[in-house]
């Protein structure tokens, strides 16, 4: 056991340069993101007085212009052959929009620095995705997502954890966020923005794309069958996986305290960053779909408990264990993707990637929704549904990876 881990830490320190910073990167700017947007919906209801429909119209309208923009901006870094920069500017605007929140005091103000954010998000994903998979070879590509995806998960755990102490110390025991500690917290996010951006323009260095050929138009055909097969297969699972927020609803539904589902949402991150590099290193040993399988019946196992679960502790507890698929199958995913396409096209193979799966979170929560609580005079099936629901497609697409042998597979 020893010996084994040994090796591992060996591994983790012999990563290349990029990927360090890349991870360095976005473990800070996951720190201010998470300070910051957790809090957000408080801010709007409780210190604007902002009604639900305009704070969901506020995040759907965000989350949408940033899948948009990352089949644009992976494509780009492909006909540039050039990530890096691409990267930066994301990671820049993102940092840029932050301070404006301090002087939000209208809604529309709130929805366009919110937009500016999503803007950035939707520049320096794939690109970013990009430089890493050209960082790395294949046989440690799990490894590395796996790596990047924990400094990512790390930050998030460590911004919710500044966000509570900030607002426990201002506020004590107070029900409702103030303005104060809203602007206080945006400004100790903006230091950990700013790092993020300094990280990548200092640390990282552009990789040349050695295999270039013609690059088509923005399609999905140009990506080829394999990818485009890996697509349907990851978007049928990923219509069952609804916003995680419905997981919260469930926690609180079932009696759990806002301290309680404060204190999972860190375990939830905690958990997810410790699985995420050795579950990404086991992939580049046993192959891709299995780690990712494995992951899904995780999943599918998981919702099933949500659907049943009869108090709020028993949340707490799979919400806690939830980190484990997100472990083992959010960086595996990312490092098939490289696996299936060729190099010159591996940034509008993210950009696609991550652009399908964002537009398909909104159906995804809309179907969701609908199963818990019905339309118009329907009453829906009761809050058990959607979890029902999404095991029942994790099961189905797990199946399907499993029978699925793609022909352009680095590591099956």
């Amino acid at each position: 056991m020893a010996r084994s881990s040994t090796s591992f830490r060996d591994r983790i320190r012999r990563l290349p340069r990029n990927v360090w910073a890349v991870s360095l990167t976005s473990f800070f700017m996951d720190i201010s993101s998470e300070m910051v947007i957790n809090i957000l919906p408080l801010f709007l209801s409780n210190v604007l007085g902002v009604k639900t429909n305009i704070i969901g119209l506020i995040e759907g309208i965000a989350e949408a212009t940033a899948s948009i923009l990352k089949i644009f901006s992976g494509w780009l870094s492909d006909k540039l052959r050039a990530r890096k920069w691409l990267a930066v500017a994301g990671y820049g605007i993102s940092a840029l929009a932050k301070p404006f929140f301090y002087i939000a005091d209208t809604w529309g103000l709130v929805a366009g620095v919110r937009w500016a954010d999503r803007v950035g998000k939707g520049v320096r994903t794939a690109p970013r995705d990009a430089l890493v998979a050209d960082s790395i070879d294949e046989k440690q590509r799990g490894l590395a997502f796996g790596f990047h995806r924990a400094a990512d998960t790390a930050g998030a755990m460590l911004g919710l954890v500044i966000a509570l102490v900030v607002v426990w110390l201002a506020q004590q025991s107070s029900g409702e966020l103030t303005r104060v500690t809203f602007q206080t917290v945006v400004l100790i996010s903006l230091i950990p923005a700013a790092l993020a951006v300094i990280a990548l323009a200092v640390g990282t260095q552009e990789v040349a794309v050695t295999k270039v050929r013609e690059l088509p138009r923005i399609s999905f055909r140009g990506l080829g069958k394999p990818f485009l097969l890996f697509m349907l297969i990851v978007g049928l699972f990923d219509i069952g996986n609804s916003s995680d927020a419905f997981l919260v609803l469930r926690a609180q539904e079932r009696g759990l305290s806002i301290t309680g589902i404060l204190a999972m949402l860190v375990t939830f991150n905690a958990i997810y960053t410790l699985v995420s590099a050795p579950a990404g290193a086991f992939s580049d040993k046993v192959g891709r779909r299995r780690v990712i399988i494995g992951g899904w019946l995780v999943y599918a196992a998981i919702y099933l408990g949500f659907a049943v679960a009869g108090k709020g502790w028993h949340v707490w507890v799979l919400y806690a264990i939830y980190g484990v698929y997100y472990g083992l199958a959010y960086g595996t995913t990312k490092a098939m993707v490289a696996d299936l396409v060729p190099e010159a096209l591996r940034g509008t193979a993210y950009g696609t990637y991550n652009a399908v799966l964002g537009i398909l979170d909104f159906p995804a929560s809309l179907i969701a929704g609908i199963l818990w609580q019905g339309l118009g005079s329907w009453g829906g099936f009761g809050a058990s549904a959607p979890f029902f629901f999404g095991a029942a497609l994790s099961l189905i697409a797990a199946v399907l990876m499993a029978v699925w042998k793609p022909q352009k597979l680095t590591a099956a």
